[in-house]
């Protein structure tokens, strides 16, 4: 089943389509892709067909044409699947919400037809988790732009469509412009591979841009306002989907322990786990975590889709909430569980890596922490960005 955009497309439906889409084809490779490190190809073409990656993309191109509250749904049923595919997507959605806002209109029909992956290239060597001072140039050429920098870590490097690529302006030494830079581009690179922990199916590389040459037509927005893009469009999205992966981890986890604690019994005592209570009160607290989380991202939502004042402090506070609920639930149901939680074959193991990986995935918890303090004790949110 494929969602239309000339009817009205219900959150019922967006559900019950991404169900679908989940089972047949993001469950079945999820395990593989994990062990094998290998991107999740099949199942982001299933959700391109179904219609679930342009669920941000307006009708007017083809889109769903929906909020972020649907993207959070989607993002965290993902996540309880394959954290893999769902920090793909949300890096996507990110990406997406920039270029809805300012991209060509080709890239955005074919984003709401699910046939193009964008990404964001933000965080580079040298500047690790300050995504707001690029280090990599942009000057003018006489075919448009030339683009020189390196990226510590893109997701989707290399399979992704196309780059929001963020570097220091073309007329001023401070600041950061974005450019919308096609796979594909003589000069751009993937530099290096990944063979980590975690999230290992999200083709998380650094890239360079060496003598990358870009029509002046590829600026998003005005050189200079990339911040003020990031800020409105790609971080808040990134932030809020970053959590509700967290969430769909937490939410995965906690079945597993719930399935350990009520099918495992104490054969001397003739009992289950879930019959003594030191392992219920255990349990306990780590539903209670993780439903403060759900709260605090449920609240983040309607501050955003109300104009709250506080929206902006909700935004900077979700992905750390989420990420240290993740953190703190996945060691308690280890701990729950036993030596068979560590099992391979088991996927608890995978969902625990993974629920690890958000607290260092830029912003870090340790960056926003500092920002909301800014935020709260009325400082600027940023440093001023230094002259090269």
């Amino acid at each position: 089943m494929i969602l239309k955009v000339d009817d009205p497309t219900t959150t019922a439906e967006v559900s019950s389509i991404l169900a679908e889409v989940i089972r047949s084809a993001v469950d079945p490779q999820a395990r593989e892709i994990d062990q094998n490190g290998a991107y999740p190809r099949a199942a982001l073409r299933a959700l391109g067909d179904a219609g679930l990656l342009g669920v941000l993309s307006s009708r007017d191109v083809g889109g769903l044409g929906l909020g972020l509250r649907d993207a959070v749904r989607t993002v965290e049923a993902l996540a309880g699947s394959c954290a893999s595919t769902a920090m793909v997507v949300t890096m996507h959605l990110a990406a997406t919400a920039v270029i809805e806002a300012h991209g060509p209109i080709e890239v955005r029909r074919s984003i709401a037809a699910g046939d193009h992956i964008s990404t964001l290239a933000f965080s580079e060597l040298g500047s690790r988790s300050h995504f707001w001072a690029p280090l990599g140039t942009a000057t003018a050429a006489a075919d448009g732009v030339e683009l020189n920098g390196s990226k510590s870590w893109v997701t989707s490097a290399g399979e992704a469509d196309s780059y929001v690529w963020s570097s220091r302006p073309v007329g001023d030494s401070t600041g950061m412009t974005l450019w919308l830079v096609p796979a594909g581009t003589t000069g751009l690179a993937v530099n290096g591979g990944f063979d980590g922990v975690a999230l290992r199916g999200n083709a998380s590389r650094p890239m360079a841009a060496s003598a990358l040459r870009l029509p002046e037509s590829a600026m998003i927005a005005a050189d200079g306002a990339g911040l003020e893009v990031a800020l409105a469009a790609a971080l808040p999205t990134f932030l809020v989907l970053s959590a509700a992966c967290s969430l769909g981890l937490v939410e995965t986890l906690l079945a597993e322990a719930a399935t350990h604690l009520t099918e495992t019994r104490l054969e001397h005592l003739g009992v289950t786990l879930a019959q003594r209570p030191a392992s219920r009160a255990a349990f306990a607290k780590l539903r209670i975590r993780a439903d403060e989380a759900r709260a605090f991202l449920a609240d983040t939502l309607v501050a955003l889709e109300t104009g709250r004042p506080d929206a902006t402090l909700r935004v900077l506070q979700v992905k750390a909430v989420a990420a240290e609920a993740a953190a703190a639930v996945g060691d308690g149901v280890l701990r729950l569980c036993g030596g068979s939680a560590l099992r391979r074959e088991r996927d608890l193991e995978r969902h625990f890596r993974d629920s690890l990986a958000a607290r260092v995935m830029a912003p870090t918890t340790e960056a926003l922490h500092d920002f909301v303090g800014r935020a709260c004790l009325g400082l600027p949110l940023l440093d001023e960005q230094p002259a090269p």
